[in-house]
């Protein structure tokens, strides 16, 4: 019975977010908090919800206070040259921009975290998509499944978590599986360069003077509107009313360098991807940032202290020392304050989530089933049944839940047919693609916000390339004879 209702626990949730008939954050907290009640279990939904907060609390306070500090980070223009970089190869051709998307969020990965991916690639590329008119869903699942490959270093989580599981060397499981992740990410690249054909076709190619060319035109007549509407209102107030209009005047027609009355803040940004002309800008602290990034990262790889705490030093002193003033340090931490609230509060959600279907019991029966389901004739290739089985775990579950839950038992019953543990740790990792494209996954969080596309819409778009990724990555690991 916990079986079935927790397959129809995460169908419901997945139907109603992609149907749009609820809010991702809604969706996360309701259905869960009624499918207890259907479980009998009602009386301890308050006790699920705070050990689920519990568990995430950590995860919450990284990404806040990561959010801050790669927030800053792009404030005062620590990763402008990577950014002109990756905009001088794009220059304003759909093609080379989804290929830049993959490139961008394959680079940033290798610092492990995919919520610093997702924040720097969205940030550096949602100007290009938002002026050329791009499909939005196109940027975020191509980042999404780069990031996904990328995540299987062993400072990524996965990999570390397999090999911690089973008590084997990390580079043992990470090293052999190379070739065939280089394989997955090559795949990521040749879906990038046929979506952005497929955007080419759609859209057709401008060069970035036609595009800053017609984005002044457009500039040119919002002002003009605004100019005709402030006089004309003007013109209908009362009398003495003069110097209160001028103000009003000036305010919308002096704005500052692209801006408009009701512009989204995103196309504030300049097409070059991050305006050259920002206040927030830095010059002179540019080496102290990248030096403290760079610290920063490296005390991440070496677990000098708990990554959220990292997070909440580097913050701190990254505001005290580029941003002196009160002013300035609240100015800010308000203009990150939406991203931090709603990347936040959606982890909480989850945390109800996660709660209920271990509290349960709902998340060891689902896998048990799944388990004891496997034929005794498929014992010799547990390898490959592992492989085929991350796809949905690690969709379904947490990382920690499938890792620490579900491998010892596959490993075990590929030990009795003679299967290395090597194999099926190397063959867990092939679902990770999708896996970051999952609900439980608070970094996709901080990428379809960011990028401001509905959680439901990419998910429908990006699941089954993740799939397809997930599933050549296998099969080159099996040619190859890694696993």
């Amino acid at each position: 019975m916990l079986t079935i209702l927790g397959f129809a626990m995460i169908a419901t949730f997945l139907v109603l977010i992609m149907m749009k008939k609820m809010s991702p954050i809604a969706a996360l907290v309701l259905i869960p908090a009624l499918f207890c009640v259907f479980v009998g279990k009602g009386a301890k939904l308050g006790d699920y919800v705070i050990e689920g907060v519990g568990n995430l609390a950590p995860t919450a306070a990284m990404l806040m206070f990561a959010i801050v500090y790669f927030g800053l980070m792009i404030d005062v223009g620590l990763f402008d040259p990577i950014v002109r970089g990756i905009l001088k190869f794009c220059k304003a051709d759909p093609l080379r921009i989804v290929i830049g998307t993959a490139l961008l969020a394959a680079i940033v990965s290798l610092d492990g975290d995919g919520s610093t991916t997702f924040m720097i690639t969205v940030s550096a590329m949602y100007p290009l998509y938002k002026r050329l008119k791009m499909s939005l869903v196109v940027m975020t699942g191509v980042a999404a499944t780069a990031n996904g490959v990328m995540n299987t270093l062993p400072w990524g989580g996965p990999t570390a978590r397999a090999a911690t599981a089973l008590k084997l060397d990390a580079g043992d499981i990470f090293v052999p599986m190379i070739p065939a992740l280089a394989v997955g990410l090559l795949f990521v690249f040749v879906l990038a360069y046929f979506l952005g054909l497929r955007e080419r076709k759609r859209l057709g190619v401008l060069s970035l003077d036609d595009v800053l060319e017609q984005d002044k035109i457009v500039k040119d007549e919002e002002q003009e509107q605004s100019e005709e509407t402030v006089l004309v209102g003007a013109g209908a107030s009362a009398a003495g009313s003069g110097s209160g209009d001028d103000k009003v005047r000036t305010a919308r027609t002096t704005g500052g360098a692209g801006s408009g009355t009701d512009a989204d803040p995103a196309d504030d940004v300049r097409l070059q991807g991050l305006d050259p002309n920002r206040p927030t800008l830095r010059p002179k602290l540019y080496w102290f940032n990248a030096l403290l990034t760079v610290t920063l990262l490296t005390a991440m790889i070496m677990e000098w202290l708990p990554i959220p705490v990292l997070f909440i030093l580097g913050a701190a002193l990254a505001l005290t020392v580029n941003f002196p003033h009160i002013p300035d340090q609240k100015a800010r931490l308000a203009a990150h304050a939406d991203n931090v609230l709603n990347v936040s509060g959606m982890v909480f959600a989850a945390a109800v989530f996660t709660g209920v279907l271990q509290g349960t019991g709902m998340v060891d029966s689902m896998a048990k089933w799944i388990v004891d389901g496997i034929p005794e004739g498929m014992g010799p290739h547990m390898a490959l049944v592992t492989g085929f089985l991350s796809l949905p775990l690690t969709y379904f579950m947490s990382n920690d839940g499938f890792y620490f839950g579900v491998l010892p038992v596959l490993a075990e019953a590929g030990a009795a047919h003679g299967v290395s543990p090597l194999e099926i740790a190397r063959a867990s990792l092939v679902g990770q693609p999708l896996h970051m494209s999952s609900p439980l996954v608070p970094a996709v969080y901080v990428l379809v916000g960011m990028a401001k596309v509905e959680f439901g819409d990419h998910t429908r778009f990006v699941v089954k390339w993740a799939a397809v990724t997930s599933l050549i990555i296998l099969g080159a690991g099996i040619l190859m004879g890694i696993i």
